[in-house]
């Protein structure tokens, strides 16, 4: 390997558009402490969160100026710190760089090198894409730990869920069928029907053009359905939960209804308090800083070495994202916020 002194990282000077106050820059190459590995990125997505944390409007702000990307990313060892066990220089890893809260600042990922903590890397194997490695650590441990670990969602139950063509959502219903679980599936046009009945999902409500609660009521009949996880908040999230059974249960874990919402007094779930009180339901919320902010270091690997397991067995698929050197990121955020766009963004670094 070639030693390097700098390499280029995205920087935002402070909150605001990230279009706007994104620039690239040249940092020095940082140092491993004991129990790190430095990392040289190969490939990182850009994730909504990602924007949010730069227009101030997601779970935490860093201090500025900081390099945008808190979430994932994948690459190979160069150096370790003192003490790094289970990790090889040269190895090819993916790294779940994201904040634990609470707790420290993890470092953006959106550059050329950056130090992790030993605990938060997992090496992952060379047929393995790029692009299927780098975006490991979010989307498919999110709809794990929904599925299996929060809701316990078990075979042959119903999981009512929101924005299933979401890449959340589809993974969870490709984690539904792989367990035996059927999926109620809640969509905004129509269009998108067909899509997803076609990947797998068992039932398709369009809110476009159908009353949720009625359908819920038709497809699960006097049983009804007990868990459900929303990423739409507002006025979906809240017929989500009239929606189920009583003693049910919804996991909020995003709030799509709001993307581009940056006050926080806006970003809200209208709850029916009789659906609430007299039928006894939760609603609660899930984010993933806070689990890794809460969870044990054995408990984290487990669950990364699971979803590692579930893509490499190709029983989860991360659908092929675009990639996009540094330079052009303004086309990269571009597409990240463009509606239904289908495909993640990704920052690569080619090979010196």
């Amino acid at each position: 390997m070639v030693k390097q002194n700098s390499g280029r990282a995205l920087v935002a000077g402070k909150v605001g558009e990230p279009a706007e106050v994104l620039q690239l820059e040249s940092r020095p190459v940082p140092t491993p402490e004991a129990g790190q590995a430095l990392i040289r990125v190969k490939a990182t997505p850009i994730h909504a969160s990602d924007l949010h944390v730069l227009r101030g409007r997601y779970g935490f702000s860093p201090e500025f100026p900081t390099v945008g990307g808190h979430m994932e990313c994948m690459g190979r060892i160069e150096a370790l710190g003192p003490d790094t066990e289970g990790l090889k220089t040269g190895e090819r890893v993916v790294v779940a760089a994201i904040p634990a809260i609470p707790g420290p600042q993890a470092a953006g990922t959106w550059q050329e090198y950056l130090v992790a903590d030993g605990q938060r890397i997992l090496p992952v194997p060379d047929h393995l894409s790029d692009s299927s490695a780098c975006q490991l650590a979010v989307n498919p441990l999110t709809a794990l730990l929904l599925v299996t670990r929060t809701l316990e969602v078990q075979p042959g139950e119903w999981l009512l869920q929101t924005a299933a063509g979401s890449t959340v959502g589809r993974l969870a219903i490709q984690l539904a069928r792989h367990l035996g679980i059927r999926t109620i599936n809640v969509v905004r046009r129509r269009a998108a029907v067909e899509e997803i009945t076609a990947f797998g999902g068992d039932e398709v409500i369009c809110t476009e053009d159908e009353d949720l609660l009625r359908r819920v009521a038709e497809i699960a009949g006097p049983a009804g359905v007990h868990k459900a996880m929303d990423c739409v908040a507002g006025d979906v999230g809240s017929q989500v939960s009239q929606a189920l059974a009583p003693g049910g249960e919804v996991v909020v874990y995003g709030a799509l209804s709001t993307h581009r919402q940056t006050d926080p007094a806006a970003l809200t779930i209208p709850l029916q308090a009789r659906s609430l009180i007299y039928e006894t339901k939760t609603v609660r919320g899930f984010w993933l800083n806070r689990w890794f902010g809460t969870a044990s270091p054995e408990e984290i690997l487990r669950a990364l070495s699971e979803v590692r397991g579930l893509v490499t067995d190709e029983v989860l698929s991360i659908p092929q994202g675009q990639p996009f050197p540094l330079e052009r990121f303004t086309e990269a955020v571009a597409l990240a916020e463009k509606p239904a766009h289908g495909t993640k963004p990704l920052f690569v670094f080619e090979d010196s």
